[in-house]
């Protein structure tokens, strides 16, 4: 009797453990609201087919997937956008779900006011999360409209020159009085590119985060570049800036944007990844 109760009792604990996510497979990185995603760009001499291989190779299950990323012949030479064909758009999600990947959203758009009419539906369609997008200044109105239309969120991005919204104050010039759906895809590194600091400018911007492109970068070289490395091993101070989105309860996605050894990053990226779990295990 006392056997069988054992039994029962190491039973019942397996069940539990699985139920509750402690899952053996080392292939899902979670921790609490933050999730990790791949940031298709990363793979860019790739086709979309092998981005989505090597962000199922790294184990993640989240992707976005950056407009004109050749999609390669098994979809008759197409590029990722708003022309797909429906039947290409339900050919690609189902490819995703095949390696337990959701298309989150797609990055960076910068589109002429009468393209955004063509966005956000296809963005619906691919049932996206939100777009990342850094859109003329003058087409806010339709941004903001479409955005509510839809229910899509919009991120804004952050690119390293001064035509973009480079630094919060801008962004909160354009945003602070608009919907909700909108906010910022930070860039931490394209931050540190035009002096910015990381830290302040996210508190600058808390409440209105919506993702990130998520990095780590080198000291400048002698022409001024700086060049991605594995996540805390530069000079982003990328547990601080982990411990300061913990404070603002941040609830979103990571994603990945690796812009270095183009031809086989993903020795860096699995490297970057176990600094996030052991960072993320360790603060949250």
């Amino acid at each position: 009797m006392k056997t069988k109760l054992l039994t029962l009792v190491a039973f019942a604990s397996i069940v539990l453990f699985y139920s509750c996510g402690g899952s053996t497979n080392a292939n899902t990185y979670r921790s609490g609201d933050w999730e990790l995603s791949m940031q298709s760009y990363t793979f860019h001499l790739f086709t979309v087919p092998e981005a989505l291989d090597k962000t199922a190779e790294l184990g993640l299950n989240f992707i976005e997937i950056y407009p004109g990323q050749r999609m390669g012949p098994e979809f008759n030479d197409a590029v990722f956008g708003y022309n797909l064909t429906l039947d290409q758009q339900d050919q690609l999600k189902e490819l995703a779900a095949s390696k337990n990947i959701k298309i989150i959203s797609s990055s960076v758009w910068t589109a002429n006011r009468d393209e955004w009419a063509q966005v956000f539906p296809f963005a619906k369609n691919m049932e996206m999360e939100f777009i990342s997008a850094e859109p003329a200044r003058e087409d806010w109105d339709v941004v903001e409209s479409l955005a509510n239309e839809y229910n899509i969120k919009v991120a804004v991005h952050n690119h390293p020159n001064e035509n973009s919204y480079w630094k919060p104050e801008i962004l909160l010039d354009y945003i602070r009085d608009r919907s909700s759906l909108i906010g910022s895809c930070a860039d931490i590194g394209h931050y540190k590119r035009m002096s910015v600091d990381p830290i302040p400018a996210l508190r600058e911007l808390e409440g209105r985060l919506i993702s990130f492109h998520f990095k780590d970068i080198a000291e400048p070289d002698s022409d001024g570049n700086f060049e991605d490395v594995v996540w805390g091993t530069g000079i982003l101070n990328v547990k601080d800036i982990l411990e300061e989105l913990v404070r603002q309860n941040f609830k979103g996605y990571f994603t990945i944007e690796y812009e270095a050894d183009w031809e086989n990053n993903l020795p860096q990226i699995k490297e970057s990844i176990e600094y996030y779990k052991t960072i993320s295990e360790s603060i949250l």
